[in-house]
């Protein structure tokens, strides 16, 4: 893969290329702006803008701030184009990316805004670690939508942030978080151009992984995060998540272990089982589950299966069940009940289970 990135005549690279994907956000960019505007970052730093085929007037307000930027020594670099069809997030951010001059990039969604520190703090982590995605907590607006999801982000430990890249969450830090050095973009990226219904966020975090890459976050609130009906997030299919964490799970953790039993007979664990490859259903020892009416049954009949006889795999009350264990139940449901199920087995997370809901 070649790269190409071009600077200004003003000579060395810049400390921080914010960079900012647009489409039709002229409602959101003042606040966004301003927010930009208001960092307290010391060092050099610029707006990196690439407008993909808006049709509003998002482009004109992005330069009403030309100015008030420039002012506080944020150069200002925009372009885009006028196609028909936007290309997708993936296209304007490796545009963006490719006119920017910074060491370190901070991704910045056009409809969110960050807090004042944001820029400060997460270039401070970056520097400590520059082959890490950088993420932060968030204030999801309006307040109590994706409530589950919001506490995911901003309570899970550094060391989940590496043991939970397998849920339906997707990355473990979100991607309107991120933060990192230009040379781990080049290592990993770019970002996938599939465009609508590509998770390129996904994508690239997977790679990012299996580049060696670590994970970490600030522990602050830097950025309000916000939800709405527009975002592209709601273009990708569960199905297409679905099989990108599958194909995930197999690669990083399964191929390392002899056998393993998961954890839910229900249709989640069963799902799980008849998406893994031939391989990988024959080290399912078991499922396991706490409902007396699974477990009374004895066992799961693949039915849909070639082989004759048809597997069937024994279901056992979790006590009896061995581990390693891929869960598949939902985090955050059952009152603490899981938790305190597998709390009472002694087992470490990231040795002895993974979670897959």
């Amino acid at each position: 893969r070649t790269f190409v990135f071009t600077c200004s005549p003003r000579g060395s690279l810049l400390f921080t290329s914010v960079i900012m994907p647009m489409y039709n956000a002229s409602c959101w960019l003042d606040e966004c702006l301003q927010a930009i505007l208001h960092q307290d970052f010391t060092g050099t730093m610029e707006l990196s803008v690439f407008d993909d085929a808006s049709t509003d007037d998002s482009r004109n307000v992005v330069e009403r701030w030309r100015e008030r930027l420039e002012a506080r020594a944020i150069s200002v670099v925009v372009s885009g184009h006028n196609s028909a069809q936007p290309r997708g997030v993936g296209y304007a951010k490796n545009k963006a990316i490719s006119q920017s001059c910074g060491q370190y990039f901070c991704f910045q969604d056009a409809d969110d805004v960050m807090l004042p520190q944001r820029v400060r703090l997460q270039y401070e982590a970056s520097t400590l670690h520059p082959n890490s995605l950088i993420g932060c907590k968030v204030q999801r607006v309006p307040e109590g939508s994706t409530e589950r999801y919001t506490r995911w982000i901003n309570t899970i430990t550094q060391d989940q942030l590496i043991t939970q890249v397998y849920m339906s969450h997707g990355p473990t830090v979100v991607m309107p978080t991120w933060f990192c050095s230009r040379n781990w973009y080049l290592k990993v990226g770019p970002f996938d151009e599939g465009g609508k219904g590509v998770p390129e966020d996904l994508l690239f975090f997977y790679q990012s992984l299996r580049q060696g890459g670590g994970v970490a976050r600030v522990d602050q609130c830097l950025l309000v995060y916000r939800y709405h009906e527009k975002a592209t997030t709601h273009s990708v299919t569960e199905e297409t998540i679905w099989k990108l964490r599958v194909d995930f799970l197999q690669e990083r953790v399964l191929s390392q272990w002899e056998s393993f039993t998961i954890w839910n007979a229900g249709k989640q664990g069963r799902k799980l089982y008849r998406s893994l490859s031939p391989t990988n259903q024959k080290k399912v020892k078991a499922f396991c589950d706490v409902d007396d009416n699974k477990i009374q049954k004895g066992f799961y009949t693949y039915e849909e299966s070639k082989q004759r006889p048809k597997p069937k795999i024994p279901v056992l009350h979790y006590k009896d069940a061995s581990a390693p264990f891929i869960i598949c139940i939902k985090l955050d449901m059952t009152g603490g009940v899981l938790e305190e199920n597998l709390n009472s087995l002694q087992l470490k997370e990231g040795m002895d289970y993974y979670h897959f809901n």
